[in-house]
């Protein structure tokens, strides 16, 4: 994962807002927002907003995520199934 890029005090990112949301549209950064030197918001681009939504859905599906770990210990034990096999009719 990766980590925060910068960290801007809140007095500073009112003032450099729109330039701070064309930074993370293209460089999909996170900036945390400070409040007397202390992290107290995120912002992040909404593709990377709706990944996390994405992640934490899938995570929650517990059906998911027993396949999921299903095919991890099968992955770790060796047991793989070709490519061409997976789509034969």
């Amino acid at each position: 994962m990766r980590q925060i890029q910068q960290y801007i005090p809140v007095t500073k990112a009112k003032s450099m807002l729109l330039d701070l949301v064309r930074k993370i549209k293209v460089s999909d950064d996170a900036i945390a927002i400070t409040k007397n030197g202390v992290p107290e918001a995120v912002l992040i681009s909404m593709k990377k907003f709706q990944g996390l939504l994405e992640t934490l859905d899938i995570l929650s599906d517990e059906k998911a995520m027993a396949s999921i770990r299903t095919s991890i210990r099968q992955a770790n034990k060796g047991m793989w199934i070709d490519f061409d096999k997976v789509f034969e009719e």
